[in-house]
Order: C-alpha cells, then sequence, then structure tokens
C-alpha cells in the first residue's frame, strides 16, 4: 500500500520573490567568485568561444611569448602540411600532441616558438593542377608553358590555409601562423640549395641509372619510402611462358612465371638459382618443361594431389627425362618471346643467367629478366653482361606509361597494365602459354594519384644514404622515440636496408636542382646561392623556380669556344625540401647561422604519424648525418593512424566519419583533445574514430570535474555570504588536518611529480589515464565523501579547511592540465584566481603560469595508501548489498574489516571510520587483526609461473603446496619463502587464497563476505530490524526532500521549513510508521535539512509556499 506526503516548502526571510531579489544583490556584491551555471546548462562548445575571443583579445599566445622571453629556448619543429587539402583527425591528433608538449616546455621554464610551416610543392600540387586544367604528360605542359603551368600551382598552394588555420586554432593549438615558414618562398629555397651543394662537395651526391617506383599518372619516379606509403591488395594476371632452348636434343622450354606481362616484350635473359635442382619434365603431348625440382606442381596437370607430408607424385603419362643444377643452366640461349629487340641484342642477350635472389617458393624458379623494369633484373644483367652499367636499355614504355616503338599495333599506344590482356592473347596465339590465371598480391600505388605504381630505368640524382648508413644508424640510436619500438624495430629495420635516395623529380613546380651542365657533359657547376648564380649568370634574381631561371646561362669555364653550360631539367624531391626544414626556415646559412648552430639545432621534440617514419622522419636523419653528422631532433612522439569507426581507412566519399568541425562544435575541442591523446594511437596504434567517445570524455570527466568546481564556488559563496568575510585561500591556519584533506593534498602533490616525471620523458600515453584517474578520486571519493564538511557541518574552521583543500587541489589541477585541456582549465582558472591576493593580476592566464612545484611536504604515502585500500572496502561492501538486494538507503547493523595490515585498521579504525560508516550505511565498523577468525586459507601452486620453470618437478611440488598447514601458510606469508626438497618457492609462486567462514549463530542470509584488493575481507551483517527500516526511510525521506528543493531553484544557503500531511486514504499504520520514523531520527534530519518536518497543521497561514511534492517511502508511508 502506497502512502503520499504533500510536503511543502516555507522561507523565513523571503516573504516576496522582490526580497529574495534584493537579497540575491546584496549576496552577489559580497562574493569573491562569480556564479557558475548547473551542468546540465554548461555548453563547453560555447565556453570554449568564449576562451578564444579572449585569448584574441588579450592576444595570449605573443604574450606567452614575451613573458618567457630570456628563458632557455626549447626547440620545437613542425613538419610541414600541405594546405592543397582540409585538416583531418590524424593532423588534428598530431597538432595535440604538439600542442600539449610545447605548452608543457613553456610552463617548465623554457621559451617556445613554435612556426606553422607549408609544403608548397611536388606532385600534390601539380596533380590538383594537372586535374583541373586535364594535362595528360609533359608535352601538355610544354605547349602551355611551365611559367603558366607553375603560377598556376603557385595560385592554389594556399587554397585552404583559412581553413587550416581556423581549425588549428578551434582546437586550442598555439602556433604562429604569421611567421610561418613557405617551402616556395626564395631565401627557403636557396637554403636548399645550400644543402644540395654541400652534400654535393662531400660526395654524397651523383647522377645515376636506376630502377625505381615510377608513377605513370604523374609522370615522375618515387623514392622507396614513397612507394611504400600506400599498398594495395589488387588483383593481377599470373602468367607461365614457355622459352625454347636453342640446340637442345630434348626441345625443351624453359618455364618463366610473372605477374607483370607487360614487361615481357623487353625480357633480355631468363634466371635460375645456381644452388637449385632443376628438372627436364615431359607432359603427355611430349612436349619438356625446364622447372626447378620442388616447382613442378606448379605446370599445370603436373602432379596429383599430396598425401600427407609426402610430396605430391607425378600425374599419369608425366616424367622426370633429366635433373640438373642451377649452375649447368648457365648460358643456355632461347629463342625471344618477341622479336622487338632481338637484332640489337642478340650478341649479348637472351640466355641464362644465374643469381641467388630467385627463390622456391612460388613460380617455377625460373625468373625472365626484363632489366629496364626491375631492380634485380638490371643488377642481374649487368654483371652477366646483358647490358652496360650506364648503357642504353630496351624501353619501350614513355613516361606515361604507354607502349611505343619498336613496340608495334596493337600494343603501341595502350597503357603498359592495359595491354596485358592482349600481350597474353599473343603469347598464346604463338604457342608460348603454359598457364594463365590471376593472383591477388600486394602491389604499391602512387600516393598521390592511386594509381599503380610501375618499375622503371630512370636517369636521377641521388644522394649515396648507403655510404653513409653506419652514421645514420649511430645517430638514430642517440634519440628518444616514444614507444620506443618505432625506433628499434620499424624505423632500424628501414635504415638497415635503405638505398640510395633518389631526390630529383623530372617535374616543374619545386625547388630546381641547381646543377648546369655543359651539352657534352664534360663540365658541371653546382649554385649554392641567389649571389652565386647572380654573379655566374649577370643577372639580378628575385625568383628561383624553374620558369624564372631555366633559361639562364653561365659560361664555360673552358673558353667562349666552348657553348654556355644549361641547368638540368630536373626539380627536387618535395621530400628533400622537407627534410631540410631545420635549416631553411632559418635561411641558414645565410642567416641566423650562430643563432642556429648554438641554440635552435637539433629540435628538442618533433612529433607525426607512423607513415613519416620513411617519410619525413628518415629524411631529416638522412641530411642531418650527412651535413653534421648529428640527429636533427632529440625527442620523436609517433602516434598512430586514426581510422573509421569499422576499422577502415577515412574516406570522404564513403562518408564514414563524423566532419572534424561538427565533433568540435557538438562536443568542444577539450573533450576530443582527451579522447584522442587518451588512446592506443599516442603509443603508435590504430585508433578507431567512434564519435561516443568523445561524448564519453564528457558525460565522465568534464562534468564531473565542472561539478567538483561548481560545488566549490557554491560553498565559497555561501560561506561568504553567511561570514561576510571573503574567502581567502593563502590565510594562515588553514593546513589540512582532516584525513581526506590531507590524503587529497598528497595525492597531488604525487600527480604533479608523476606527471613532470612522465612528461619529460614525453610518455602521454602514461600521463593522461592517470590524470583521469586523479580526477575521478577528486570527484567520486573527496567531493561526494566531503559534501557534508563542505557545507559546514563541522564548523567554520573545518569548512574553511575543506574548502582550501579542495580550491589548492582544483587550482593545481587547472595548472597541471592546461596543456591538455586549455580551454576548460582557463574558463576555470579565470574565476578561481579571484581568490588569489592579486585577482591573478600576476598570471592573467592560466597558461602563463609554470608547472605547479610538488608540496613535498604534503607527501603521505600511508593515508594515500589507506585511502587507496579503503575504496576497496566500500566497493566490496557495495557488491556484497547488491548480491543481497540490500539498497544503500537501508542501514545495516554491523560490518567487520579484517586483514594483517594493523597500520591500515587502525586508520580504518580512526579518522576514516566516519566515511566508512556514512557511505556503507551502517551503525557499527569493527576491525580484526586475525585473518582466520572470519576466513580459512589454504595454498595453491601458481601454474603459469612454476610449470615452465619446474616441469616433470611440478607435480610433487604442487601435491607440497596444496598440502601445507595453515600454520605453513602464515609463515609462508610471513618470510616470502616455501621450502619443497631443492626447490625453494617465493611469493609469487604460491596462490593463498581466503574463503569466507561463517560464524556460529549467523546463517547465509544473515552475514556474508567478500575479499577486496591487498587481501582485506568485509564482513557484514545483513538482517534488518525496525530500528533500521526507519532510519533506512529517513534517508529517502532527506533524499526527495533535496530533490524538491533543487527543483524549486532554492540554494544551499536559503533556510526552509517542511510541513507534511498523509495521503488521502493513508492507512493508519502507515501514518503511525512515520511519525514513528520521524521522532527517532529527529537528530538525523535536523541535520541534513536544517528544520524538522512538522504537521500541516502547524504552518503558520503568512508564510510562502515555495514548493509542494509527494513522497513514497519503502516503509509504505506516502505523504
Amino acid at each position: 500500500m502506497t502512502q503520499e506526503v504533500n510536503v511543502e516548502f516555507r522561507v523565513p526571510w523571503a516573504q516576496s520573490s522582490h526580497a529574495r531579489s534584493v537579497f540575491g544583490t546584496l549576496a552577489l556584491q559580497m562574493t569573491t567568485l562569480e556564479d557558475v551555471v548547473e551542468g546540465k546548462d554548461y555548453n563547453f562548445p560555447t565556453e570554449e568561444q568564449a576562451t578564444l575571443e579572449y585569448w584574441k583579445t588579450t592576444d595570449a599566445f605573443k604574450e606567452q611569448l614575451r613573458r618567457s622571453e630570456g628563458r632557455p629556448e626549447y626547440v620545437f619543429y613542425d613538419g610541414p602540411p600541405f594546405a592543397t587539402g582540409l585538416p583531418h583527425y590524424g593532423h588534428i591528433l598530431a597538432g595535440t600532441i604538439k600542442d600539449v608538449v610545447t605548452r608543457f616546455a613553456c610552463s617548465t621554464g623554457h621559451h617556445v616558438t613554435r612556426r606553422f610551416g607549408w609544403d608548397c610543392h611536388g606532385l600534390p600540387v601539380e596533380y590538383e593542377i594537372d586535374k583541373k586544367l586535364e594535362i595528360k604528360g609533359k608535352e601538355d605542359v610544354l605547349r602551355m608553358g611551365i611559367d603558366k603551368y607553375n603560377e598556376e600551382c603557385r595560385a592554389i598552394v594556399m587554397r585552404y590555409s583559412k581553413e587550416w588555420e581556423k581549425t588549428v586554432t578551434r582546437t586550442g593549438r598555439w602556433i604562429d601562423f604569421e611567421n610561418d615558414y613557405k617551402t616556395l618562398d626564395p631565401s627557403y629555397m636557396e637554403s636548399v640549395w645550400w644543402v644540395f651543394k654541400t652534400l654535393y662537395e662531400k660526395g654524397l651526391v651523383y647522377k645515376g641509372f636506376k630502377v625505381m617506383p615510377y608513377s605513370t599518372a604523374c609522370n615522375t619516379p618515387l623514392s622507396n619510402f614513397e612507394a611504400g606509403l600506400d599498398y594495395r591488395d589488387v588483383s593481377d594476371p599470373a602468367v607461365m611462358v614457355a622459352f625454347p632452348v636453342i640446340g637442345c636434343a630434348l626441345q625443351s622450354s624453359l618455364v618463366a612465371w610473372t605477374t607483370t606481362p607487360w614487361t615481357l616484350p623487353s625480357n633480355l635473359a631468363l634466371c635460375v638459382n645456381p644452388t637449385f635442382k632443376y628438372v627436364y619434365v615431359k607432359n603427355p603431348d611430349g612436349k619438356v618443361f625446364i622447372v626447378a625440382e620442388v616447382r613442378v606442381a606448379s605446370l599445370p596437370g603436373a602432379t596429383k594431389k599430396a598425401k600427407g607430408d609426402k610430396a605430391a607424385p607425378l600425374s599419369d603419362g608425366w616424367s622426370i627425362v633429366k635433373t640438373v643444377s642451377g649452375a649447368e643452366l648457365k648460358d643456355l640461349r632461347y629463342e625471344p618471346i618477341f622479336p622487338f629487340f632481338q637484332e640489337e641484342m642478340q650478341h649479348t642477350a637472351f640466355r641464362v643467367c644465374v643469381d641467388s635472389y630467385v627463390t622456391d617458393d612460388s613460380g617455377t624458379g625460373v625468373v625472365h629478366q626484363a632489366p629496364a623494369y626491375g631492380e634485380d633484373d638490371y643488377r642481374v644483367c649487368v654483371a652477366h653482361g646483358i647490358v652496360e652499367k650506364g648503357g642504353v636499355l630496351p624501353d619501350p614504355v614513355d613516361v606515361n606509361g604507354l607502349f611505343i616503338a619498336p613496340v608495334p599495333a596493337p600494343f603501341a599506344g595502350q597503357h603498359v597494365k592495359a595491354a596485358d590482356k592482349d600481350l597474353i592473347q599473343a603469347i598464346k596465339d604463338s604457342g608460348r602459354l603454359v598457364d594463365n590465371r590471376s593472383i591477388v598480391h600486394s602491389y604499391p600505388f602512387c600516393w598521390r594519384s592511386h594509381t599503380p605504381l610501375i618499375y622503371k630505368a630512370v636517369g636521377s640524382f641521388f644522394v649515396k644514404v648507403e655510404e653513409i648508413k653506419d652514421k645514420i644508424l649511430a645517430n638514430n640510436k642517440k634519440t628518444r622515440w616514444v614507444p620506443s619500438y618505432v625506433q628499434e624495430k620499424r624505423f632500424h629495420n628501414w635504415l638497415e636496408n635503405a638505398h640510395d635516395w633518389s631526390i630529383s623529380r623530372n617535374r616543374y613546380w619545386g625547388t630546381p636542382i641547381p646543377v648546369w651542365q655543359s651539352k657534352d657533359g664534360e663540365e658541371t657547376r653546382v649554385i649554392g646561392s641567389i649571389a652565386e648564380l647572380e654573379e655566374a649568370t649577370g643577372t639580378k634574381i628575385t625568383d628561383i623556380h624553374r620558369h624564372f631561371i631555366d633559361h639562364l646561362e653561365i659560361p664555360s669555364s673552358r673558353g667562349p669556344q666552348f657553348p654556355p653550360l644549361k641547368r638540368v631539367e630536373d626539380v627536387f624531391d618535395c621530400w628533400f625540401e622537407s627534410g631540410s626544414m631545420p635549416y631553411a626556415q632559418q635561411h641558414y646559412p645565410f642567416e641566423n647561422k650562430e643563432r642556429f648552430e648554438k641554440s635552435i639545432f637539433p629540435a628538442n621534440f618533433i612529433a607525426e604519424g607512423l607513415d613519416q617514419t620513411r617519410g619525413w622522419f628518415y629524411t631529416l636523419m638522412v641530411l642531418s648525418t650527412a651535413l653534421f653528422d648529428k640527429p636533427a631532433f632529440q625527442n620523436l612522439v609517433c602516434n598512430g593512424l586514426v581510422l573509421a569507426g569499422d576499422g577502415k581507412k577515412m574516406s570522404k566519399s564513403l562518408k564514414n566519419y563524423p566532419d572534424p568541425n561538427e565533433i568540435l562544435n557538438k562536443y568542444g575541442a577539450d573533450a576530443l583533445r582527451l579522447y584522442l591523446i587518451n588512446s592506443p594511437v599516442v603509443r603508435a596504434e590504430p585508433l578507431r574514430f567512434k564519435e561516443d567517445g568523445v561524448f564519453q570524455v564528457l558525460k565522465e570527466l568534464f562534468l564531473p570535474w565542472y561539478n567538483a568546481y561548481r560545488f566549490l564556488v557554491q560553498n565559497v559563496k555561501r560561506v561568504e555570504e553567511e561570514t561576510g568575510k571573503k574567502f581567502n585561500p593563502l590565510a594562515p591556519g588553514q593546513e589540512p588536518v582532516n584525513v581526506l584533506d590531507r590524503w587529497i593534498a598528497s595525492a597531488t602533490s604525487s600527480l604533479v611529480t608523476f606527471v613532470k616525471t612522465e612528461m619529460e620523458h614525453y610518455r602521454l600515453y602514461t600521463v593522461v589515464p592517470k590524470l583521469v584517474n586523479f580526477i575521478g578520486q577528486l570527484t567520486n571519493v573527496y567531493v561526494r565523501y566531503n559534501r557534508s564538511r563542505l557545507k559546514g557541518k563541522n564548523g567554520d574552521d573545518d569548512t574553511n579547511r575543506a574548502l582550501t583543500s579542495l580550491f589548492n587541489v582544483l587550482l593545481v589541477l587547472c595548472k597541471t592540465m592546461a596543456p591538455f585541456t586549455p580551454f576548460f582549465t582557463e574558463n576555470m582558472y579565470q574565476n578561481l584566481k579571484l581568490c588569489l591576493p592579486d585577482a591573478g593580476a600576476s598570471e592573467p592566464s592560466v597558461h602563463f603560469c609554470l608547472f605547479p612545484e610538488a608540496n613535498a611536504d604534503s607527501v603521505d604515502a600511508r593515508v594515500e595508501a589507506s585511502v587507496a585500500r579503503m575504496q576497496s572496502v566500500i566497493e566490496v561492501g557495495r557488491q556484497i548489498r547488491e548480491r543481497h538486494n540490500k539498497p544503500l538507503k537501508t542501514p545495516l547493523k554491523r560490518m567487520i574489516v579484517s586483514c594483517e595490515d594493523a597500520e591500515f585498521l587502525q586508520d580504518l579504525q580512526g579518522e576514516l571510520r566516519a566515511y566508512v560508516v556514512e557511505e556503507l550505511n551502517v551503525r557499527e565498523l569493527e576491525c580484526e587483526l586475525d585473518p582466520l577468525k572470519f576466513a580459512t586459507i589454504k595454498a595453491e601452486p601458481n601454474f603459469a609461473v612454476l610449470g615452465k620453470r619446474l616441469g616433470k618437478a611440478m607435480g610433487a611440488v604442487g601435491k607440497a603446496v596444496k598440502e601445507m598447514s595453515v600454520a605453513d601458510i602464515l609463515a609462508f606469508q610471513k618470510s616470502g619463502e616455501f621450502v619443497v626438497g631443492d626447490t625453494t618457492l617465493g611469493l609469487e609462486d604460491i596462490v593463498v587464497k581466503k574463503e569466507f567462514s561463517l560464524p556460529e549463530g549467523f546463517t547465509a542470509e544473515t552475514m556474508d563476505a567478500a575479499t577486496g584488493e591487498g587481501d582485506v575481507m568485509v564482513v557484514m551483517e545483513l538482517e534488518i530490524t525496525q530500528s533500521l527500516l526507519d532510519s533506512g526511510a529517513a534517508r529517502e525521506f532527506v533524499n526527495r526532500l533535496q530533490k524538491l528543493r533543487k527543483s524549486a531553484g532554492l540554494q544551499a544557503s536559503d533556510t526552509v521549513s517542511v510541513f507534511f500531511e498523509p495521503a488521502p486514504g493513508n492507512a493508519e499504520d502507515a501514518t503511525q510508521a512515520m511519525l514513528r520514523m520521524l521522532k527517532t531520527e529527529q537528530a538525523y534530519l535536523l541535520e541534513s535539512l536544517g528544520s524538522v518536518p512538522q504537521a500541516i497543521a502547524a504552518k503558520p497561514a503568512d508564510l510562502n509556499v515555495v514548493a509542494t511534492g509527494e513522497c513514497s517511502l519503502s516503509t509504505g508511508a506516502e505523504f
């Protein structure tokens, strides 16, 4: 039966709304802190916009730089993005990491210059123009004019720069866009020339001819690390082709397997492994094929199905005619598959070579060689005299990837990949096709045009990476990478296998390679500065892009009878330009030379994504080693990739991720920042981006944090209103005395020490979880457990100490978290600083404050340990209640905490007792040092630890452990050792388990127990008496009235009277139960409500009723 209670509030002083508003005005004038709205009304994105406006109005970033001038310089290099695309989550992630680290560096006493940079040259820009103007190849560019083409490129390089600045600024990142650097600036380009000339003079540059990854869409070779940026699984043809051996009595044919049929028109040789066995195998038609012995099964129909581990037997009608070694096949001549180069190459080509690079894990063990399209092919053919190094190669493919003469129709004019089908048909028509299938394999694509790459021999300028590899490896070891495995494995392995670096591109929009050569190639001059070129040509130069200098000629040093030197056509690869960034952004060595060499090289810190291990990280390391034999950076944070929620790459066309601006406008930048850096992506692992994850950060971290701050503000204002005195957290005599005040002060100091240590080692992935955990402790433990103290329960002195403790923690937390959540901490700091003596005038922004110093005197390891174990006790107690369906609002008679830590039990029975009793709503708390009073113990071997170590002896040792007596176990726990025969076991080898032993006189329904962390057992009496039921009803009643106060908009300082009446039809016994509860719980109700509820008949007629409500209690009473 339910019973309803009509509850009315009255405000004794405020007889009218006018009187209340006047009082509110008076109170506002005398309070220090500004009002703050409820958590549900706090709009994070809106408040962040206000903070952005504050930073803009006060020019906060520049002011921070001005204030920190003269401090030690902390050097940060920002990797330049392209402004031809919009920023995505990967950019926001890297930018957040950079911002966190540089803000922290500034807060720890450094001056940190932060310049944004732009990558303005190269394929990304040209590709956009090619699409816009429908340019298909070099002829189109030359027809248009390089000058017009380059100016088209210049016009779009900063297309999205304002969008970038808007997004970067909105995420809270402080970086200088006004004093940015651009790779297209003549000063930047001039330093790139200096880098190149310096390498040239050191003998580390050469012009070579090399098979390289080649983009037919972009008409340019790519470096090896660029080729590794975009691998995809594709289906390609996999064909076997017969090459009849000339002069063989068996009329045999070598069978080669290839997945690139388009290279067969340029075939010049076949290659076998000299150590493999090769067989002449005859099929039922009498044809004899030569393949590796272990690859016979690859021939269609050659073998039956294998049984077990045995080799597959030959099919009926197939036979092995002859077996030879690969070395015996050397120099066999064969008939070319196509005749296109037969006449010019017949004296050196179309024969068998031997090399150990041929494997037997796929194909036939016979590899066809087209030296113009394969690095190994080229090497093998040069070694066997098929072609000459530096000589002309058969290469019937133009810069666009189209077949040209001498390859005839129907192949001529087709793209090589498109011609595969026709080529295979031609081979089939000639009777030389042995097999035609398809294969799915991983294949490189152009990272800009997203088209398949081919491998093609091209002329290029190279940096001799292989010559300085040992120095690069040594310099890599001088740096610190986070996480370290990226440095020690991924990057180290890449360096170990690094090849000479192709740095030139046969393109247009880039820094021209400053090499002038004579037509006969006998004279070369490398230019290292604009002044040097002006002097050499007698021409004033303002821009050094191709269309400004290509026409310039340098007189021959051999005399006027020789023609002048002309510039080579190539431009630098944009990776060479970005790798030159440390020098070029400073216009080194033409400016800032002394400052650069003394204080801004190498960088203290850089950060980018995992993909840059083969990009910017690599080029920085190569060039700094080549120039100065030192790394370009000291510390590096490498982040993983941000993927869509389905684990796929984020795609605009698939729309499989939310727009970053929508997330920023919906949840705010702080929530996004913390979501990203509190994820596996900061450990270089992938992150599946989920919008709900950002929301959860807001809900589980920021709102509780905000509510703790709001609770402080409310109670500071209440105290100031009640006392008429300004709250001064720095006043003497407010040192923490209460155990939780001491605990939170100690925990705060420990946090500051931890954060500073970890940030100095760039371990963001350990810092953020610790910060998140601390905020949880602050809100869920300190504020929750101390609400009544903060509200004034124990008098003014205790309240001021509690408020001072909370204020100090929030202020320190603001300064600690400022690098991570710059908006929220700024907003909070602007209010908190009003309580400081100068109202924060000395530090008008939290981002001008130095990182807090840990207070060593406040660190109390015992208090921290005891409070942590107390929380475990409370959690276990709640679990026992839930298990027996005993809600917290119902008091229980007794709980016992049993463990062998006397200090903890002393703390629990002393200063911590009130918190445990309150949180678990128990009448009595007992502590028991004897672990066997409420439990039995037994020992079990830790099989996971001992199994491998003991082997066969495990059985006997395990049996002895299980038979340990109670005395043995207690002695083991004390000494940490237990000996079985010749084996000594330690604490990690034996698991001691406690099992609750029900005392006499109790049943499983009236008493239960559970064990928490630190081997602490919690025992709870569960029997409910009438007195306990009344106490529970009183708590329900108070909870209902507190909600009614909140819904009426009452403040904590508002005093009210409470009147009640039974609901119509309420049973008499329920009414009497209610009256009994009001009498027996009178002291609790007075303490909680500030007044004792009275019958409605006692209400004066002239009092204002500000709220009414109904209340149903678990006892059955309704009012």
